[in-house]
């Protein structure tokens, strides 16, 4: 189903869709069309990015482009229109786009209908209870919010403010007092260093906004000799996940949101909701370095990538599977354990908007060459930062590999909602005690944490245990699965 409305029989309006389960909001990342591009059903228009992943979205219905609603870095509510076409073009002079309001004022949310709302992936947004304030975003950026967008493409506009008919002075509100803002924008004003007193406001009432203080910014920034305005650079190919605000010399603010906004969340809150427990114990993986190179040379492993990663992946089902009762979640609303018969296998991946954690559904139930291929799959993907919201939801497990950064080990904290998270360190070359001397063997250190509510420290030991006795005799592959 499409989210979209139609204006008339001519103009068609494309709203932003929750292109998750029960996403908000979304970020437009960046613009594949311009008014008057033509386009064609399926075609995507523009690539956004949600609190999840960066997500490509197609238009869904032939035409003319007739307007963008919303600038490059703007953050969408999801159900506002985001772009119009002409499914008719040609048959007639098409009206003007909608004037830019020299300060768009922020309306009453409309009440939703009853049920869920159609969406692009998942049965959409659940009803709720909490009311969201209306978030302001101009129709056509306007001289302030070209300013601001500026600022979020990385260099300083001299863009002059949006004179209102009748400007009132910030320094000499109808009543005497003090300037009239609202808190979030003092704050701003304040960290930017701005004095609201010489902000001239364009806000309906004398109200000062957010982008009549961006608009203050931009002319101290560009005489401030540490950080002159460079001169207007070409588009780049991507917009950045979070563009840094300078604000002086000595520092830089860089926006929380996208990805590493729902990054910070979930760990605080897996940090202080699930009371973390870790244990450690290093292991020699010679034998398996040796299985790995095998491997390789195997025909029923051609075309499929083999690394370590890959053995250990299989090592951590198999002791789940001798261990089920640490595949869990803990239910507060039901105070319930969930035990799932089914392993979902989480695989950190650092990527260029931060950390994402997708996973390989039902790896329980493949064979090592299938999960060297779902592996791969995983890995290529979130490099390509195509990883869909619906690729990291559903998590049971999951292995972080930090060695690749040559570090040793660390203490991982949980994925909310999953019992266990395994951190595999570097593997290096060591001096190790082997049959009564001391040999040069390939070592690692694993360390497992897991939610210590419903994984005792019995149980955790034991999964921890098996892992590594299968990487120092892989044999155990066979006569334990």
């Amino acid at each position: 189903m499409t989210t979209m409305t139609e204006t008339s029989a001519r103009f068609r309006e494309f709203k932003m869709p929750d292109v998750g389960e029960g996403l908000t909001e979304a970020e437009i990342l960046k613009w594949y069309v311009q008014p008057g591009d033509s386009v064609t059903d399926g075609q995507v228009v523009c690539e956004v990015e949600t609190a999840k992943a960066a997500v490509e979205l197609p238009i869904p219905f032939d035409g003319v482009v007739h307007e963008l609603r919303f600038p490059e870095g703007t953050t969408v509510d999801v159900g506002q229109v985001i772009i119009t076409v002409d499914v008719a073009p040609g048959s007639g002079d098409a009206p003007a786009p909608a004037p830019p309001a020299q300060e768009p004022v922020a309306e009453p949310e409309p009440e939703a209908p009853k049920g869920r709302q159609p969406v692009l992936v998942g049965y959409g947004v659940a009803e709720s209870s909490t009311k969201r304030r209306a978030r302001k975003g101009a129709a056509v950026p306007g001289p302030a919010a070209a300013a601001v967008q500026a600022e979020l493409n990385g260099h300083a506009a001299a863009v002059p403010p949006a004179a209102p008919a009748a400007p009132v002075s910030a320094a000499s509100p109808a009543d005497g007092s003090r300037p009239l803002a609202k808190p979030p924008v003092r704050k701003l004003a304040k960290d930017l260093g701005i004095d609201l007193a010489t902000v001239t406001p364009t806000g309906e009432g004398g109200v000062i906004t957010r982008e009549d203080v961006h608009a203050a910014a931009a002319p101290a920034a560009a005489e401030a000799p540490a950080a002159p305005a460079p001169a207007a650079a070409p588009e780049t190919a991507e917009a950045p996940a979070a563009a840094p605000v300078a604000t002086g010399a000595r520092e830089t603010r860089i926006p929380v949101k996208g990805v590493r906004k729902a990054i910070a969340q979930a760990m605080v809150g897996s940090a202080f909701t699930a009371p973390h427990v870790t244990e450690f114990v290093t292991v020699d993986v010679t034998r398996t370095m040796k299985l790995v190179a095998e491997l390789k040379e195997d025909k029923d492993m051609a075309g499929v990538r083999v690394n370590p990663l890959l053995i250990i992946a299989k090592a951590l089902l198999v002791a789940i599977k001798r261990n089920p009762e640490v595949n869990a979640a803990w239910d507060e609303a039901s105070q319930e354990i969930v035990q799932k018969h089914y392993v979902n296998l989480g695989i950190a991946a650092a990527t260029p908007r931060g950390l994402i954690v997708p996973n390989i559904k039902d790896a329980h139930d493949k064979t090592l060459p299938q999960l060297a291929e779902a592996l791969g799959e995983l890995v290529a993907t979130a490099r390509e930062g195509r990883t869909s919201p619906a690729a990291m939801a559903g998590g049971t497990v999951t292995i972080t590999n930090v060695g690749v950064f040559g570090v040793d080990t660390g203490t991982p904290i949980l994925n909310p909602g999953e019992s266990a998270i395994l951190a595999v360190g570097a593997i290096k070359l060591q001096p190790w005690v082997h049959k009564g001397k001391v040999k040069p063997r390939q070592v690692t250190t694993l360390a497992l944490s897991f939610d210590h509510r419903l994984v005792d420290g019995e149980l955790g030991s034991k999964v921890l245990a098996d892992v590594a006795a299968i990487l120092e005799q892989p044999k155990r592959l066979i006569t334990w699965a």
